[in-house]
């Protein structure tokens, strides 16, 4: 099948794009599928199977609000304009990064207390006692995942120019993210969850800014941001091309490696690919991306990895509240018979449990 450049793919060029989706549809699904999976187990655990259906419809729905969305994206651009083309796919690449950032950070702040905060819906729209409320706690839950994957593969497909593969692979990471919360919730498969969402949020960052520079290429191309294609570049007075290097900054080609990376070669697949990267880049394009990755990764990675504060002694502790630790020599006969009871908190946690000596009630 030809590509977006007319040539046609190398077979290993195929599994690139297949790869990078697959990647995409393994998160965002399997995060659906943890979330479809605490709501339909809480509603079990309260012995409320009656509204098992009512959670599918609105899960169901929020399925085809994603499909369609899919659908009106890839079949309604093709009767816009070149210029309307490249500025629907531009603002629809924007508005993809902007969702992608804020899942990324959403889940990163909520992943502790997502469990409980889904629970407390189903709490709530249970007391409701309304149909809809328990169809919508359904559809939010799950819609919100499959828009931004949506957005996210469409953005990819017109970055890779290879629709099958590419939507072939997400399909792949889907199927496999449902099989997984399957096992998951039937307890026959362990997976650290927190170091699967740390690796592909670190994945996503970078696809997002690869998403970003695309979609200030098509907005150049169209006219709407000044670059290569409009008469802000600057151009050689010899040849009358557009310069690039550092002369030609802002507005010009950053760098130009046509040359050794042919457009829709194998190397530049994987390269676009994994990390947004195009052998002929604009100024504005480079600049976007090396500002993203470098804001959004700093702050996701003070958020994912916070520096651990020292623990004090106690000494210190002691120290600090003017009481002098006594030796182990010194213990009493009130702190000897206070220690079990220390040591019952220290093993049980938050819970700790009372023994009553026998023949106490």
């Amino acid at each position: 099948m030809p590509g977006c450049n007319g040539a046609p793919h190398h077979p290993s060029q195929l599994g690139i794009p297949l790869l990078a989706t697959f990647l995409i549809g393994l998160r965002e699904g399997l995060e659906a599928a943890l979330v479809v999976g605490i709501l339909i187990a809480y509603v079990t655990r309260l012995d409320r199977r009656d509204v098992v259906p009512r959670l599918w419809a609105g899960i169901g729905l929020a399925v085809l609000l994603a499909l369609g969305i899919g659908a009106v994206l890839t079949f309604g651009s093709y009767t816009l304009t070149f210029e309307g083309q490249e500025i629907l796919g531009g603002t629809l690449s924007l508005i993809t990064v902007a969702m992608v950032t804020w899942m990324i950070f959403w889940m990163q702040r909520t992943a502790r207390t997502l469990k409980r905060s889904l629970e407390g819906g189903v709490d709530r729209a249970l007391a409701a006692g309304g149909l809809w409320a328990l169809v919508a706690i359904g559809f939010v839950s799950v819609a919100r995942e499959g828009v931004e994957t949506t957005l996210l593969l469409w953005s990819m497909v017109q970055s890779f120019g290879d629709a099958p593969a590419a939507l072939a692979g997400a399909l792949l990471g889907l199927a496999a993210a449902v099989v997984l919360g399957w096992l998951l919730a039937r307890g026959m498969l362990r997976l650290d969850l927190r170091r699967f969402f740390t690796w592909t949020g670190a994945f996503l960052i970078i696809v997002a800014a690869g998403v970003l520079a695309y979609a200030i290429h098509d907005l150049q191309e169209a006219g709407v941001f000044p670059g290569p294609f409009t008469d802000a570049a600057p151009t050689d007075a010899g040849t009358g091309a557009v310069v690039v290097g550092w002369a030609a900054f802002p507005f010009g080609w950053a760098f130009d490696v046509t040359a050794a990376i042919a457009p829709g070669s194998v190397p530049a697949t994987v390269l676009q690919a994994t990390i947004g990267f195009m052998p002929q880049m604009s100024w504005l394009q480079v600049v976007a991306w090396v500002l993203y990755v470098a804001i959004v990764g700093a702050v996701w990675a003070r958020g994912q990895f916070p520096p651990r504060r020292p623990v004090p002694s106690d000494s210190s502790r002691s120290e600090a509240s003017g009481v002098s630790a006594l030796p182990s020599s010194t213990t009493t006969e009130a702190d000897a018979a206070t220690l079990p009871s220390r040591a019952t908190v220290e093993v049980t946690g938050a819970r700790p449990s009372v023994s009553h000596p026998r023949g106490e009630a």
